[in-house]
């Protein structure tokens, strides 16, 4: 008997999304920069291989499936990496004395 590839990658998909969700929630929160930070480094890879995609086929047809998804992927992993950098400000700000006024 032969699994269904598509039965065995979205079963894959699934847990994987109840393993991020446990592992996310788990964090303390002083642990939450340093996830931001290795977050934003995946990020940028993705940029990078969006790039890829975004710039793959000939320069005739600029408007093709593969074009169309690269571009998409850099402004969701840009937004993304910007997110990320101002939670991680502002849970570094967290951190900092305050600084009393005289």
């Amino acid at each position: 008997m032969e699994i269904d590839p598509f039965v065995f990658r979205l079963s894959i998909f699934i847990l994987s999304i109840f393993i991020g969700y446990y592992v996310v929630w788990s964090v303390t929160p002083s642990l939450h920069t340093p996830l931001m930070s290795v977050t934003n480094a995946i990020s940028s890879v993705i940029i990078v291989g969006a790039i890829i995609a975004a710039l793959a086929g000939d320069n005739l047809n600029v408007f093709q499936t593969s074009n169309i998804f690269g571009f998409l992927a850099i402004i969701l992993a840009a937004v993304n990496i910007f997110g990320g950098f101002l939670v991680t400000q502002r849970m570094l700000a967290m951190y900092k004395k305050k600084k009393k006024d005289k």
